[in-house]
């Protein structure tokens, strides 16, 4: 690496380091604010309110990398205008994108380091900051009982579970139903089921089952005697599991890729719809290269000279951002109604605006 790439990077860095820095800062002072009073009247102790921001914090990383990286870009460019020195970069017959090459390579490592930050790193981190909003400050409070679940098993088969008791993987008041159209063929009713470890299958206890014999216009009730679920012929393909009722109450913040895959594919095993999932699925792939758009948009924004100084590469930084980020928003809406398709969804904030970043840079570069 040649001498100027390496004090473009260092400069680069460093802006990137001290973007972050504050907008991590002004985050947990902003929630801090909101939450003083919980801490308060909690008792709790500063390692104990720095053991939530630790939770916090790869949540805002996240979040803020992409205004980080504008912010850098901006700062970078600016610099090097305002001490004259794109004018000497340019005299030795450097274009723009040989200024922008090495911030660029910088993006693309940056972009690599955010898919597995957001996809792996991220999840867990919320899972562990809700767990401990949950046990430590009372918010979002979920019983280990849980009630009125409803799986569409299949196409034509619906599972609804009274209670499902978490700790002891026990569910009550069970009953499954398979239709034809809009005929009701057979139901079962369970009291209760009782998940076998060694079995990998669930242990039933009084079990009914309804025949509803549409040619004779009657109901017949049989009571079977068999043990397990999978001992019936009609229930052997049915794939309900404690694991599965907990992954269907997790949100999916705090699914890592992975499972976030492995639950929408089971989803769309047993018909439901998956558009938001999928929404949400491909987003969190597509939100990371967002920083390979901003420093496009930082670096074309920020090569005239402009009066106004870092206050105005700020402000301009912020509102790059806030564009982005509502027009991700309102493209998700439509995305989550069905109204465009997932992938598109998830990329369209991305496509329109490096068309206008490179429409800039090769307006600059002429």
């Amino acid at each position: 690496m040649k001498l100027l790439d390496v004090y473009i990077v260092k400069s680069f860095v460093r802006n990137l380091l001290f973007g972050l820095l504050s907008f991590v800062l002004i985050f947990i002072l902003v929630d801090m604010f909101e939450n003083l009073d919980k801490f308060i009247d909690k008792g709790l102790k500063l390692h104990i309110i720095g053991q939530y921001y630790m939770y916090f914090i790869p949540e805002i990383l996240k979040l803020v990398l992409p205004l980080s990286v504008l912010l850098a870009s901006l700062f970078t460019t600016s610099k090097f205008v305002n001490f004259a020195e794109m004018i000497a970069f340019n005299s030795s017959g450097q274009s723009v994108y040989r200024f922008i090459a090495p911030i660029f390579i910088i993006g693309i490592f940056l972009t690599g380091i955010t898919l597995y930050f957001n996809g792996w790193v991220v999840p867990n981190a919320n899972s562990a900051k809700l767990r401990f909003e949950r046990e430590v400050l009372g918010k979002n409070i979920n019983s280990s009982s849980q009630a009125n679940l409803y799986f569409q098993e299949s196409d034509n088969r619906i599972i609804r579970i009274e209670n499902f008791d978490e700790n002891n993987s026990i569910s009550t008041n069970i009953s499954i139903q398979k239709f034809n159209k809009n005929e009701l063929i057979y139901r079962y009713d369970i009291k209760q089921m009782t998940w076998d470890n060694s079995k990998n299958d669930w242990k039933l206890s009084s079990t009914f089952k309804r025949i509803f014999d549409t040619t004779q216009a009657k109901e017949k009730m049989l009571i079977d005697s068999g043990k397990y679920l999978h001992d019936y012929e009609e229930l052997k393909n049915i794939l309900l599991s404690p694991a599965l009722i907990r992954k269907k109450q997790t949100k999916p913040d705090e699914m890592n890729l992975t499972e976030l895959e492995e639950f929408i594919a089971s989803e769309e095993r047993t018909g439901q719809d998956v558009t938001r999932n999928k929404v949400d699925y491909y987003s969190r792939i597509s939100y990371p290269f967002a920083g390979l758009v901003t420093i496009i948009f930082g670096v074309s924004l920020s090569s005239n000279r402009r009066k106004g100084g870092a206050a105005l590469q700020f402000g301009i930084s912020i509102l790059v951002c806030f564009i982005y980020l509502g027009f991700l928003k309102i493209s998700q809406t439509f995305g989550y109604n069905g109204d465009i398709p997932p992938l598109l969804t998830a990329w369209l904030a991305n496509i329109v605006f490096s068309v206008v970043a490179f429409y800039y840079l090769l307006k600059i570069n002429k």
